[in-house]
């Protein structure tokens, strides 16, 4: 139930702090008091709209603080939410002019969605167009399966069932409407992705060949001058003619340079020095001659390379890849996705069976609901139609009908709710019944779910709309019962309503400020006359509202 809310700098209320009792509550009001306001203040702690212009002219943001007595069935979904298990529950909504908004639960900051999420477990609102929603075909469904959830064991596991076998077959379609547009595109790029696929395969690409191929093939375009260069180099170092070479020059010198060292011992490590050059000098001419006979002078090789490294540029500028570990890269690209199409068509197969399976299930689960619906929409009718009978429609015909519906999580039916004030054929409700009706039926729903839902508060926002005389009375009868189970909120216009209960809050507007306060007795019985009589309030309407709230001890 709400214990208290307190309101700072929302729309025209300044500061505004209310405790509430258990059961029936009447709020009343003039005509543009803040009845609304106040109802939106509570709206906007609950999780609703925020926007800057729901700030006050007293500052820079609003607070709107909601205390709620927490109900059984909310404590699993706390501790879902990482949140204090606790007896109370306290919500708190700032929201500043930037249109920026902060939510807390138990002064733990929360998200928008979890903070809207408790709410539902929390209070439900009707406000005054609520009776639209008897066009929706969703909250008609709902207030078909609150009831058959009450009167058939196992439903809410059939809708469990029916929503996950839905998402199961969603997933399913998606998939496999992926797979079948991945085997279209490689269908349709089958033909070239294997023309480049055969022609890299060919090519027996390595890495690191292109780098080999330029330097062979700077070899074999300068073959000439390389040999030239080492046959001059060879000449000098040992010539092939009578000259000396210079390796027999340096052991010819080394010689006498040791016997030099026999008089000066400081010369014997130039013999070493010497002796080394000459060895040195040896592997070079040794190199250079091998080198040299390696080197071809060979037309047809220099075609061949260039030929080679033509077609691995040519590769590489169609592919555009700047090596050739780039082109093995793609090579192996392409011959997954011609493997791919093969992978991809036995998972198209698969998903095939996958889907049949999955839709088998849903049927299953889609039927077992329909059922369940048909078998509960008869008494569902029969409680709507017994209310609206306490409530002075003795000749109204109400009729719940299933027909088919596009496939969804909730199953394939459509609920159509058929109504008759006069006993006549029933047609459509939302086209036949006039706006008292509307309420009045309504109520009756509201009345059944608050039964079945377990909604610890309800705020009625003049449901009591187009009703009047004994009906009215009647429906505050009914709103009244429903205040011996739960936390009820009933704003109203109508006296017959209003003198129900033991709480009477009074919402008033000062200087363009609202405010709302707690009536006495006396104060209650000005307000019903006022009600009763409007502006003037004669001693007969007061008489009437003392008969209205009958004996103070009752």
């Amino acid at each position: 139930m709400l214990r208290s809310l307190h309101v700072r700098n929302y729309v025209l209320i300044d500061s505004l702090e209310i405790d509430f009792p258990e059961g029936l509550v009447i709020i009343t009001g003039q005509t543009g008091a803040g009845k609304s306001i106040l109802l939106g203040a509570l709206g906007l702690a609950l999780g609703g709209k925020a926007d800057a212009s729901l700030v006050g002219v007293h500052g820079d943001s609003c607070v709107v603080e909601a205390e709620f007595t927490v109900p059984e069935d909310l404590r699993a979904l706390m501790a879902e939410y990482d949140l204090e298990d606790s007896d109370m529950l306290l919500i708190r909504r700032t929201l500043n002019r930037t249109g920026r908004s902060r939510s807390f639960v138990n002064d733990e900051p929360v998200s928008l969605p979890v903070l809207q999420a408790l709410s539902e477990h929390l209070i439900d609102i009707h406000s005054q167009h609520q009776t639209l929603r008897l066009a929706d075909p969703a909250f008609r469904m709902s207030m078909l399966d609150h009831y058959a959830a009450s009167a058939i064991p196992g439903l809410n596991r059939d809708l469990t069932a029916c929503r996950e076998a839905w998402n199961t077959l969603q997933d399913l379609r998606k998939e496999l409407a992926e797979v079948k547009e991945r085997l279209q595109k490689l269908s349709a790029e089958k033909e070239y992705n294997e023309a480049r696929f055969t022609r890299l395969e060919n090519a027996k690409l390595r890495d690191g060949e292109l780098e080999e191929l330029e330097e062979e093939q700077k070899r074999l375009a300068h073959a000439e001058e390389l040999k030239e260069y080492l046959n001059n180099c060879e000449d000098i170092l040992a010539p092939s003619d009578d000259r000396t070479p210079l390796t027999a020059e340096l052991k010819e010198a080394g010689k006498q340079v040791a016997r030099a060292a026999r008089f000066i011992p400081s010369l014997e490590p130039l013999v070493q020095r010497l002796e080394s050059a000459r060895l040195e000098l040896e592997d070079i001419v040794e190199e250079l001659d091998g080198t040299n006979a390696k080197i071809e002078v060979s037309p047809d090789r220099l075609e061949q390379v260039e030929d080679r490294m033509s077609l691995l540029y040519d590769l590489m500028k169609k592919h555009g890849v700047g090596t050739v570990a780039e082109l093995i890269e793609v090579r192996d690209r392409l011959s997954e996705a011609l493997f791919d199409s093969t992978a991809l068509e036995e998972r198209r197969v698969e998903l095939e069976k996958s889907v049949t399976r999955a839709e088998k299930a849903y049927d299953a689960a889609a039927n077992a609901l329909h059922t369940a619906r048909q078998n509960a929409s008869e008494g569902f009718a029969s409680a709507i139609l017994a209310s609206l009978s306490f409530l002075e429609l003795d000749h109204a015909v109400f009729t719940v009908e299933l027909a088919p519906a596009a496939e969804g999580p909730s199953g394939r039916d459509a609920v159509r709710f058929l109504f008759s004030s006069t006993g006549k054929a029933p047609q459509d409700l939302s086209k036949v019944a006039s706006g008292g009706e509307l309420s009045r039926i309504m109520l009756s729903l509201k009345a059944m779910m608050a039964r079945f839902t377990a909604m610890p508060a309800l705020i009625f926002d003049e449901i009591d709309t187009g009703v009047s005389g004994s009906a009215a009375d009647r429906m505050g009868q009914m709103i009244c019962r429903m205040g011996e189970d739960m936390q009820v909120f009933a704003i109203t216009h109508l006296p017959q309503v209003a003198a129900k209960g033991n709480a009477h809050y009074l919402v008033t507007k000062e200087n363009d400020v609202t405010a709302i306060r707690s009536l006495s007795r006396e104060e209650r019985i000005r307000e019903l006359a006022r009600l009763l009589s409007g502006s003037v309030i004669t001693d007969a309407a007061i008489a009437n509202a003392q008969a209205l709230l009958g004996d103070p001890a009752r």
